[in-house]
């Protein structure tokens, strides 16, 4: 093994008409911006994605949502030492729909949630997402609501503003449609989901008979120390209920299972995503194939003469291979290197694209347009996007290296054995 390595590396470093060192350079250059590309982009999709994903199970789905008949001693079973090493807190809440307005006579459509008053005490993930931006979380009044930004924007509501919840669903003893149930908003609110913001609204559950109806059951909020064990404990919950006649028709729900729908649309374009990118390593792989097929072809009298001194074909083939390696590694690490660093100071990135496309732009416009360039400004959306923090997830970035390893490594692999169909005898021959 020694003499193949220490050819290879004699090989890689002496190039005879300088066109295989060159294609080397290429590939190498190839992995290493397909490595830093592939590990920037999903950097920043994690990011959006986890944006929103921690909305939506922080306060809206939760990690399991369960909804029990009768809520006899449904909280107590949950707080005995059976789950207390898994469930983090418990949260019960009322949920209703309706219609909300305000100032504006348009009527917007409103997801009613009932918390307990020091909610974001108890659930330190609801506290983390859930952003105050005007006013404060304040449901210590049965007349208090708080509102998300874009709802509050929607109706033209504000910090002391008087809104109206015109229709509301609930129990039997609810009207759907009133005039008398108003509320005065002491907070509003903002997240990392804009449908949040745009659709829920949050209340105190003092007068939860009022609003929600006296024969209305609460829906038990729970969330684990590890949300990736949701599956094992619906089944522990439920096989728990089951002991018990009247809560056999419980509902219970992961928040794989609430969600399914839109988180099963965000891994499909993330997988695209990345299958796009993949292409990068494919190009390359196609590349160093054609560059290696060269190189075993230039060097026939060198891989004869070693086949001569006894050197079998799986070893010569083996310093081609070894070759491929060589290359992957040194493109994947330096793009490793380039990616993370590029993925990490992302916030720095987006907001000098800013400014280089806001330079040019201006430039532009005060060459053919000058009367028109003091109304040109920097694009918002690159603050927007630089606010959301990039996310490496290890494991990705493992896949990624080993595509950049693997992909000159077979490329190399299929191209060196030709070295296994040449003669020798006809090779010395011929020289």
């Amino acid at each position: 093994m020694k003499w193949i390595l220490d050819f290879a590396k004699r090989l890689a470093r002496v190039d005879r008409k300088g066109r295989s060192r060159f294609t080397t350079f290429l590939s190498t250059l190839g992995i290493c911006v397909g490595v830093m590309t592939l590990i920037t982009v999903v950097g920043v999709m994690n990011g959006f994605q986890m944006s929103f994903i921690d909305s939506i199970m922080e306060i809206s789905s939760y990690h399991i949502r369960a909804k029990v008949p009768g809520n006899q001693d449904f909280e107590e079973k949950l707080n005995t030492q059976t789950f207390n090493r898994d469930i983090k807190c418990v949260v019960p809440f009322y949920e209703s729909q309706g219609l909300i307005t305000a100032q504006k006579s348009t009527e917007m459509p409103v997801i009613l949630r009932g918390v307990p008053q020091n909610i974001r005490e108890i659930d330190s993930g609801f506290n983390s997402e859930l952003k105050i931006i005007r006013g404060n979380f304040d449901l210590s009044s049965p007349q208090t609501i708080v509102l998300g930004s874009e709802l509050a924007n929607s109706i033209g509501a504000y910090v002391g503003s008087k809104v109206n919840l015109l229709a509301l669903s609930g129990s039997k003893d609810v009207q759907l449609l009133s005039q008398n149930r108003e509320f005065y908003v002491s907070g509003i609110f903002e997240c990392g989901y804009l449908d949040i913001n745009a659709s829920f609204a949050f209340v105190g559950n003092q007068n939860v008979s009022e609003i929600f109806g006296k024969d209305a059951d609460p829906v038990y909020g729970i969330k684990l120390k590890d949300y990736k064990k949701d599956f094992s404990l619906v089944q522990k919950i439920t096989k728990i209920l089951n002991k018990d006649d009247y809560m056999k028709d419980s509902d219970i729900k992961s928040w794989r299972e609430y969600n399914r729908s839109f988180f099963g649309a965000l891994r499909i374009e993330k997988n695209i995503l990345m299958l796009l990118v993949l292409l990068i390593f494919i190009v390359v792989g196609i590349n160093i194939y054609n560059g290696m097929r060269r190189l075993v072809f230039e060097r026939k009298s060198e891989i004869a003469i070693l086949n001569a001194l006894g050197g079998s074909k799986k070893d010569v083939q083996s310093i081609f291979v070894f070759q491929g390696l060589l290359n992957g590694v040194k493109g994947s690490l330096c793009g490793l290197v380039l990616g993370l660093l590029i993925t990490l100071n992302m916030k720095s990135v987006f907001i000098g694209v800013s400014k280089v496309l806001y330079f040019f732009e201006w430039l532009f416009t005060s060459i053919f347009d000058p009367s028109n360039a003091m109304y040109i400004q920097e694009n918002p959306m690159f603050k927007v996007y630089a606010s959301i923090p990039a996310r490496v997830l290890p494991a990705e970035v493992i896949l990624i290296c080993v595509f950049g390893i693997a992909s000159p490594l077979i490329a190399c692999w299929l191209a060196s054995k030709n070295v296994l169909r040449m003669n020798v005898a006809e090779v010395l021959h011929d020289e």
